[in-house]
């Protein structure tokens, strides 16, 4: 089952100089370019010695991070001045290759530090993320509002036809004077500064939501004072949740974390009605309580300056200005799509809504007590009943066979070798930010290293919300340099000596996250700015190709095995998994769906419609009601307050998700209908959709691979849509 979750978010300062204008050049260039530059001598100063430049976790201390930008910032600016100030006509060697191989110590230490900064974050890094943020804003606008570097641009780009570029280097060319043109370096003077002072702004702005985000969830965790309260819980959920109350200082007491979506996991089990309800509500109340860490004065006024960067532009509206850079072109498209979807997916949610009303009638009447209407903390613990009646399991059998190690290994790795060919071999000689990671060397069918991968699954207080893929290395012919990434999960740690049994959904997370991966290893690109650098409606379709694999019969009889006795699971209970892939796609499609809109009706607002922050949660409500979503036991996944997916890269662009869907839909149907999981799929889909990266427009992958363009049906039929 797809569930969209914040995937390959970490923030790059590269991505934020027009493009990936910031990645590291040549390893043989890197001390001649500094000397030139600055004295600067700390640990990013040079590539990592360790293997493909893996970072030196033990030897890097926050207090480095804060000399790393300075140096590198200022040396970038002085790589930068000298390309804008090249007395010799503009060439693409001279000038956009040349931009390619700026910024080495700053990529360095900024890759590093927001990688840290999302999957363990403390007061220093949260110090520095703060005092930074406006700074590394101005740093790229510095680059990206360089008139005479534009100059430059501008001249090649107008000759481009004269140029005898190959289709690479031509649409380089091409990215790179658009992203400088959607920075605003064509405006007046006044504009740029407007546009200046905006978007430092927007970062200060940005860093507080994020930072708010992560201390409410920790703040709303809700503690319950008896045992009896945590009838359903298992004895492992159980002492978690003491320890979390003892490291509180509540001995004697529990405390059930929350994750940052609006479903929490503990409902699903918990018989404590008034207990669901207890975290439910502290749940959707995040962020909009009144306290220090409401967001919604800050939700108000990001979308102001967003709608006013996107007039000074040219845009109508922020959310057409996002939208003209990806695969889907406009906000009538999305729209288009969005309702097309919705009313189906709310029919299907009612159907299902219908199910668990009457599993509660006939449940209350059993106990001979009066029966109460459906509502959202009622929804995953009938819902698991539900499943139990229909298919005759339910999570608690399914748990045991799924040990997170296994799944990872004999799961999510046994699909990728048996599809490319890749093997993994576990390294404990690197050194980690955190004891509870793995580190696992990445081999081409050939035998030849790949890549390194960064396994990190734990929740943590100072972990931000979701799963992600993060890039630590990326690949890219320039450079010489192979990928180091990381999957970032938040699944909760058991207490010690515990196993760590997954759930159904942390299971097909786990694949999903690792499609962002595969992705990484498998780039093949020329320039760093090419690197992963896709649209976000297309970034999440190599995920969600992947997690087609976690119920492939072949693949889950791998990997389903217990955890005491490594027994298979039973082919009975094998076939009741894959018979129930589709149970409870109402609810799922309809909480993404209300999400995705409501992300739209914010930033499709004029400036003159945008409300107050005494006003958005109000809008939110009249949003949903108006696009249908009038069903109260499917509230949206993200509430604004806490949707950081809208504060940082998929603002505007959340539809992301079901958009790639149709792609990654239409590949399963292609990949079943030729054979399966087999190499040659698997060579085909690598060299048509995974490796290259931005150097082909993205729109053209998915026919170049299947010989078509996708069709919306395979996902109708994939979510069970296509029927009712």
């Amino acid at each position: 089952m797809t569930r969209p979750i914040a995937c390959a978010l970490a923030l790059a300062i590269a991505a934020a100089l027009c493009g990936n204008a910031a990645h590291a050049a040549q390893k043989q260039e890197a001390s001649s370019s500094m000397s030139t530059a600055t004295a600067y001598s700390g640990p990013f100063a040079a590539p990592s010695p360790l293997d493909l430049n893996y970072p030196q976790f033990d030897k890097i201390k926050d207090s480095d991070f804060g000399p790393a930008f300075d140096a590198g910032m200022a040396q970038q600016l002085k790589e930068i001045d000298a390309i804008a100030g090249n007395p010799d006509t503009p060439t693409f060697q001279n000038t956009i290759v040349a931009m390619e191989k700026s910024g080495q110590v700053l990529n360095r230490a900024t890759s590093v530090f927001f990688n840290l900064v999302g999957t363990d974050k403390n007061d220093a890094r949260e110090k520095l993320e703060t005092d930074y943020a406006p700074k590394f804003s101005a740093h790229s606008d510095a680059i990206a509002l360089n008139p005479k570097l534009f100059a430059r641009i501008k001249v090649l780009y107008d000759a481009r036809d004269t140029l005898g570029l190959d289709a690479v280097d031509r649409r380089l060319l091409e990215k790179r004077y658009q992203d400088f043109v959607r920075a605003g370096a064509a405006l007046t003077d006044a504009q740029k500064a407007r546009v200046r002072a905006i978007n430092t702004e927007l970062s200060k702005l940005g860093t507080q939501f994020d930072q708010n985000v992560l201390a409410e969830v920790n703040d709303s965790a809700v503690v319950v004072d008896t045992l009896d309260a945590l009838k359903g819980f298992s004895d492992e959920q159980i002492a978690a949740a003491a320890e979390a109350a003892k490291a509180r200082k509540l001995d004697g007491k529990y405390v059930i974390a929350l994750l940052n979506t609006t479903g929490q996991p503990a409902e699903t089990q918990l018989q404590d009605r008034a207990l669901r309800e207890r975290i439910h509500e502290a749940s959707v109340a995040r962020g909009s309580r009144g306290n220090k860490y409401d967001n919604t004065a800050i939700i108000s006024q990001v979308l102001k300056l967003r709608a006013e960067r996107a007039a000074l532009l040219g845009y109508d509206t922020y959310a057409n200005y996002v939208l003209a850079d990806e695969t889907a072109a406009n906000q009538d498209n999305v729209n288009k799509m969005l309702r097309q979807l919705a009313p189906k997916a709310v029919a299907n949610a009612r159907r299902e809504g219908a199910d668990l009303q009457a599993m509660i009638d006939a449940d209350q009447q059993a106990k001979g007590q009066p029966s109460f209407p459906l509502q959202p903390w009622d929804w995953s613990y009938y819902s698991e009943k539900v499943r139990a009646a229909k298919y005759s399991f339910d999570e608690s059998q399914l748990k045991p066979y799924f040990e997170m190690k296994n799944v990872l290994e004999n799961g999510v790795f046994y699909a990728a070798n048996k599809l490319y060919g890749i093997s993994f071999k576990e390294r404990t000689d690197l050194p980690k930010y955190r004891e509870d990671t793995w580190t696992y060397d990445v081999f081409d069918k050939d035998g030849k290293r790949l890549a390194i991968f960064i396994w990190d699954p734990y929740a943590r207080a100072s972990k931000r919300g979701g799963a992600w893929m993060n890039t630590y290395v990326a690949q890219a012919a320039l450079t010489g340099e192979k990928p180091v990434v990381a999957n970032h999960l938040n699944i909760p740690k058991p207490s010690a000596g515990k196993p760590t049994l997954l759930t159904w959904d942390e299971v097909t997370t786990a694949f999903h996250e690792f499609g962002h991966a595969l992705h990484g290893f498998f780039q093949d690109v020329r320039y760093p700015y090419f690197s992963m650098n896709v649209p976000r409606d297309f970034v999440e379709y190599p995920s969600q190709v992947n997690e087609m694999w976690a119920d492939w019969p072949e693949v889950l009889a791998h990997y389903a095995k217990h955890y005491q006795t490594g027994e298979a699971m039973p082919q009975a209970l094998l076939d009741k998994v894959i018979a129930a892939s589709k149970f409870n796609q109402g609810f799922a499609t309809t909480e993404y769906l209300e999400a995705a809109m409501l992300d739209q009706r914010l930033h499709q607002l004029p400036m003159a419609k945008i409300p107050e922050a005494k006003g958005v949660m109000a809008f939110e409500a009249e949003a949903l009601k108006a696009d249908g979503f009038d069903y109260a036991p499917v509230p949206p996944r993200y509430r604004t307050p806490y949707f950081s997916h809208i504060m940082g890269g998929y603002a505007a662009g959340y539809y992301a998700y079901i958009w790639s869907e149709v792609l990654a839909a239409n590949t399963s149907k292609y990949i079943r209908e030729h054979g399966g999981l087999t190499l040659e799929n698997g060579d085909h889909l690598r060299a048509k959709v995974l490796a290259p990266g931005g150097e082909i427009e993205p729109g053209k992958l998915f026919p170049n691979f299947a010989g078509y363009e996708a069709k919306i049906e395979p996902l109708l039929e994939q979510r069970g849509l296509d029927s009712k």
